[in-house]
């Protein structure tokens, strides 16, 4: 497939203002002052507060993408939600962002995509076809995740390790920049190795909700296993498709799955090291949001300058594996 001319104009990241702190986590559970960093490779991450929900999150960082690309809520044309867990049901998070940003009787379109850890990846390759399609000249994507509400504390390899927070950007028609390729591939056999039951209409307050559905699960080690399994194959099918080599990436932006899966993958994938973005020390994995706050992180730190090539990719739950190449 031919490359797709749009640039990213806009990044901006939301983080919440109350900090929980590793050693916090180690007083809660009754460890030794420093385990958790140990074990987890995490120092602190953001939890939002009951006022700080997810389309306020995803607003506020709507709001710093566009003062970067230089642009106002009435100048977008689609606005997509790209949340691991919506807000609610319905109507979507999307909505609920087009109102705060005082868009709600614009008609401006606005919806959700959910491909968990992967929905920034996956909604940004839709804002693209529709720049591409000629429907769209400027497009907002935002990621606002709400981890701590779900968090099973009886399972503390998975919870210690979730960050609240939200990142957005805004995409406009042609530029220099570019969709170079992309990707995305699921392997459902691995679907119950992330769960979370209630919320649907499978499992919801109605019928009733066994203890612990509402909560968080996951099998680590087997989400792990997969995940490794497929990914050197699907980068090395992304990168033919882009016809970049790993020497042309200026700029490799993960999902921020685990300090571990950061490891493996630059190990493993032959990535170097020093384009590596790596903020989950200090943000944890926060669900869908990871990428676009690791890439809004790599432009306001100068990582990532015009005309670099980045690579976003990352796993996410299904067990899905995902990845894109834009000419920044």
């Amino acid at each position: 497939m031919p490359s797709i001319n749009l640039t990213i104009t806009g990044t901006g990241s939301y983080l919440p203002a109350t900090v929980l702190n590793s050693t916090d986590i180690d007083d809660r559970m009754g460890w030794a002052r420093g385990e958790c960093e140990a074990r987890f490779g995490i120092a602190r991450r953001h939890v939002a507060m009951p006022d700080e929900t997810s389309s306020f999150m995803g607003a506020e960082a709507a709001r710093r993408a566009m003062e970067m690309a230089g642009c106002g809520p009435q100048d977008l044309d689609l606005i997509l939600g790209a949340c691991g867990v919506m807000e609610q049901p319905i109507p979507s998070t999307a909505t609920l962002v087009q109102d705060r940003l005082g868009l709600g009787r614009s008609g401006i379109a606005a919806f959700d995509v959910n491909a968990t850890c992967l929905s920034f990846l996956q909604a940004l390759d839709l804002a693209a076809l529709h720049v591409q399609c000629g429907r769209v000249r400027r497009a907002l994507v935002f990621s606002s995740d709400i981890a701590s509400v779900g968090l099973d504390w009886n399972r503390p390899e998975a919870a210690a390790i979730f960050g609240d927070g939200a990142a957005a950007v805004v995409v406009e028609a042609g530029g220099k920049g570019a969709v170079l390729a992309h990707d995305f591939q699921t392997y459902a056999h691995g679907h119950d190795a992330c769960v979370l039951a209630a919320g649907g209409t499978r499992v919801n307050p109605a019928r009733g909700i066994a203890p612990g559905e509402d909560r968080f699960r996951m099998d680590g080690g087997k989400a792990f296993k997969l995940a490794s399994r497929y990914l050197p194959r699907f980068l090395q099918r992304l990168l033919q498709k882009a016809g970049v080599g790993l020497a042309g990436i200026g700029c490799i932006i993960p999902h921020q799955a685990s300090a571990q899966a950061l490891q493996h993958a630059a190990r493993n994938l032959w990535l170097p090291p020093g384009r590596v973005i790596d903020i989950f020390a200090r943000t944890g994995n926060q669900i869908a949001a990871s990428i676009p706050t690791a890439l809004d992180h790599a432009v306001r730190s100068g990582r990532l300058v015009r005309g670099d090539v980045a690579l976003l990719m990352g796993t996410s739950a299904g067990i899905s594996v995902g990845g894109m190449m834009v000419r920044f």
